[in-house]
């Protein structure tokens, strides 16, 4: 459960986050680093592609900077995982929405 998110800063399940990160059902990948800062590469998802999740959401940031290029939501598609891009503060509502019901993994940019 995702308790507050503010930009750069996000509590999940009591602890306090100021990194990007993947929360996946019973743990937290802290400090996600991407291969480019403001675009998702297939690369950047490894332990999503590990982990196997049904849903996947992706949180572009506040303001939505991140982008998601068509190949690695197509390629994500083609594994079976649902996707979902929002900017963060809908990826945090999202998530906690679909969390308990669903295999659930976000993969949250905390700033712009």
């Amino acid at each position: 459960m995702i308790e507050s998110y503010s930009f750069g800063q996000i509590c999940v399940r009591g602890t306090t986050y100021r990194a990007d990160l993947i929360i996946f059902p019973g743990r937290i990948l802290s400090n996600w680093w991407r291969k480019e800062g403001h675009e998702l590469h297939m690369d950047d998802l490894e332990e999503v592609m590990r982990e196997k999740p049904e849903v996947l959401i992706i949180g572009t940031g506040q303001a939505g900077v991140m982008t998601v290029p068509p190949d690695v939501m197509k390629n994500l598609e083609k594994t079976g995982i649902k996707v979902i891009v929002k900017k963060t503060p809908e990826a945090c509502k999202t998530y906690n929405q679909l969390h308990e019901t669903d295999k659930v993994a976000a993969a949250l940019h905390l700033t712009c």
